[in-house]
């Protein structure tokens, strides 16, 4: 019989995981940086060193970080497991069953609790980019008496003492993702999701750092959940700490009272967590996450079509002459997709009716879509339409035809959100009639591209289960997969965007089953490129939709130029928002040329590695994508106030090699940005030539360049391209 080794150490992509065997539960020992191919018998003194002495007035053995955390092992913090049956069983004393190793990274750890009747099988990976994937799969024993009503069930992981300093979250409409930074305090800083969904305030990537960790500086351990529902994320310190911690991150689903009943013989999957460590700061965190999104069978392997959607162009305004002549004006300009936005179906005149109603509405287009489709496919463009599948106005024939299927408590849904509710989708009637309605379309006109809105927020969010209220956002969820994945099933080629009222819902679960998100409502430039700066901590720029809108931004009215507009537009999958009927020919001349410079670039664009400067005042960033060789990059260098020293100074371009040489070329769109100086730096009349200006490569990454003093609400593209 072959020994239990004292631990087990996960390794892949220069990251590991050390796991103590040979007590009841395995313990965490660490969780970070690649400890290196171990011994046994270094293992085994890795181990024995992570005891901790006993201080007064605690427990006589020392504390230890156990991966099913309970306060048997003398944890007083949040623990793995939460839940009782019927106020009983509430204190868990797992012993490990069985474990194995499944690969170098990977091992699975079978606990069984004779408490609770409860096995919980864990599954821990590092994949090959130093991703650690957390797997947790909840089991009620057959012979269990009762229902085990579960509270929480929390992937855990140790962050040790030097990271003091916590990174999150928070938002609202049109201001998603905007970043707020925290001392690592005693106690618990816990965000939870009670929306239906991730939502505009989402954590979306909770990080603990080394003081002062930037883009590129620190070391850096991030945690995401793989999940479109409600969301846990938690970082906890405890003043006892223990030898393998002083702190913790943790994720789970956020589960209403009664929302997961575990009767005998029923199971829980908790949804995937996933933990990455750096030594380089958020940028090398962001490489993790990129590489990882890039190597799925199902990542999108077509250069990204350029794409217009027609919202902003005109709104509910829909009539065959008018969109065909934008879909000739987008042709002409170099468009790739036309998107036929909300307006489509039903008695959708407005937003207040015909959400649930997919048919083609017989007013706006009497002829049917074929036209309009046929003039895009003449043009060779794709064609894509919208759906909001998972509501429904309460002013429609489904509403009227089955007001059982609108979500909400017995007494009746609460009111109405956006000018509409929630359909039921977990209902498998409301499912059938979804998926059917949407194939039919799909398959009728050939649609290569949905963007699938959901517009509102799941409040009071129960329906009618077994005679009584249940809540059922668990149940929505999976239901919402399991609708993408039939879909997509049915029609392989078709491509899904994630929208929510913007970006609500970004998240690698729904990534899992979609092709890009909507990073925003907000086309502002000026908000657009914080937005997306902080989306692509997680997602890569080939996923997150960007576009050029109209002069006035249409949910600020901040009014900016178009090579403003264009600059921040240019890195992520790019499109149009904007009726370009309305535009002069000088207009349409430099949006075709934008579209061509970044045709050429999208290789680099959509494939290398993001960059972000550090140590730049508030209201200037420098952000970049960098080939994995460092031969080429392009850089955006933009302003959203006006700088607090006449100059900017010497700003080093992060992500190149330090030796040869490069030659670097100014790409101006629509005239260029707008500085604040008489006489710009000497260069960059020579980047803006034909053939660029050669530099050392000591010049761009290690002395700076001394970009232009940019006006607030200007940004300058920057090519560079290796020798």
């Amino acid at each position: 019989m072959t020994q239990t080794p004292a631990a087990l150490s996960l390794r892949g992509g220069g990251s590991s995981v050390v796991v103590a065997l040979g007590t009841d539960v395995p313990r965490i020992l660490h969780w970070g940086a690649d400890v290196g191919a171990l011994s046994d018998a270094d293992l085994a003194a890795l181990a024995a060193a992570d005891g901790v002495g006993v201080l007064g007035s605690e427990p006589n053995a020392p504390r230890t970080f156990p991966l099913w955390a309970t306060q048997r092992e003398a944890w007083s913090g949040t623990p793995t497991l939460d839940g009782h049956a019927a106020g009983s069983a509430t204190t868990p004393r797992p012993r490990l069953a069985s474990w194995e190793r499944t690969g170098e990274g990977s091992a699975v750890f079978v606990l069984e609790d004779r408490i609770t009747r409860l096995t919980l099988r864990v599954a821990l990976a590092v994949d090959r980019f130093g991703v650690l994937s957390v797997d947790e799969r909840l089991e009620r024993g057959a012979d269990a008496e009762g229902v085990y009503e579960l509270g929480a069930l929390t992937a855990l992981l140790p962050v040790p003492e030097r990271a003091g300093e916590i990174l999150d979250f928070t938002g609202r409409w049109c201001r998603e993702r905007s970043p707020q930074r925290s001392a690592f305090g005693f106690g618990t800083h816990l965000r939870r999701a009670r929306r239906g969904k991730p939502g505009h305030d989402s954590p979306f990537l909770l990080a603990a750092g080394t003081a002062g960790f930037g883009f590129g500086r620190g070391e850096v351990w991030a945690a995401h959940l793989a999940w479109s529902g409600e969301q846990r994320y938690l970082a906890e310190r405890l003043p006892e700490g223990s030898g393998s911690h002083a702190g913790v991150l943790g994720l789970g689903e956020g589960l209403a009272p009664g929302e997961i009943r575990l009767a005998p013989g029923d199971a829980y999957t908790a949804p995937t967590a996933l933990f990455a460590w750096s030594d380089a700061g958020l940028d090398g965190v962001s490489a993790r996450f990129h590489d990882r999104l890039r190597a799925r069978d199902r990542h999108p392997r077509s250069p990204r079509p350029v794409t217009l959607n027609s919202w902003e162009a005109v709104y509910f305004d829909h009539d065959l002459p008018t969109l065909g002549r934008l879909v000739d004006r987008a042709s002409e300009v170099g468009v790739e997709r036309f998107v036929l936005d909300d307006g489509w179906f039903g008695s959708r005149r407005d937003d207040r009716t015909g959400l649930g109603d997919w048919t083609v509405s017989p007013d706006a287009w009497p002829d049917g879509l074929g036209p309009l489709v046929e003039r895009v496919r003449a043009h060779g463009m794709q064609f894509g339409l919208w759906f909001e599948p998972e509501m429904i106005s309460p002013d429609s024939d489904l509403a009227r035809a089955h007001p059982d299927w609108i979500l909400g408590p017995a007494d009746g849904p609460t009111g109405t959100s956006r000018n509409q509710q929630v359909l039921d989708i977990s209902r498998p009637d409301a499912f059938a009639h979804l998926l059917e309605s949407i194939s039919a379309l799909v398959a009728e006109y050939r649609i290569d591209y949905i963007k699938w809105d959901h517009n509102r927020e799941l409040l009071e969010a129960v329906a009618r289960r077994d005679g009584a209220d249940r809540p059922i956002v668990h149940e929505q969820t999976l239901a919402l997969y399991a609708l993408l994945d039939e879909l997509r099933l049915r029609h392989p080629g078709l491509e899904i965007e994630s929208c929510s009222a913007g970006g609500a819902r970004i998240d690698l679960g729904i990534l899992d089953r979609t092709d890009r998100v909507w990073a925003s409502d907000c086309n502002d430039p000026v908000e657009r490129g914080r937005i997306e700066r902080w989306t692509g901590l997680l997602l890569p720029p080939e996923l997150i939709g960007g576009h050029i809108g109209p002069g006035e931004a249409h949910t600020t009215g901040r009014a900016t130029s178009l090579s403003a507009r264009m600059a921040s537009a240019f890195f992520g999958h790019a499109g149009i928002e904007w009726n370009l009927l309305e535009c002069t020919d000088e207009e349409l001349a430099e949006v075709a040329r934008w579209v061509a410079e970044h045709k050429r670039l999208r290789p680099l664009l959509h494939g290398g590695r993001a960059v972000h400067a550090d140590g730049l005042d508030a209201g200037a960033a420098l952000d970049g994508v960098v080939a994995h060789d460092g031969s080429r990059a392009v850089y955006r260098w933009s302003r959203t106030e006006t700088a607090p020293a006449a100059r900017s100074g010497s700003v080093v371009l992060p992500g190149l090699p330090a030796a040869g040489s490069y030659t670097v070329r100014i790409l101006d769109f629509a005239g260029g940005p707008r500085t604040m100086q008489d006489l710009e730096p000497a260069w960059v009349e020579g980047a803006r030539s034909e053939a660029g200006l050669t530099v050392p490569a000591a010049l761009l990454g290690t002395v700076g360049l001394p970009l232009p003093t940019l006006a607030p609400q200007h940004a300058l593209i920057v090519e560079v391209s290796a020798r």
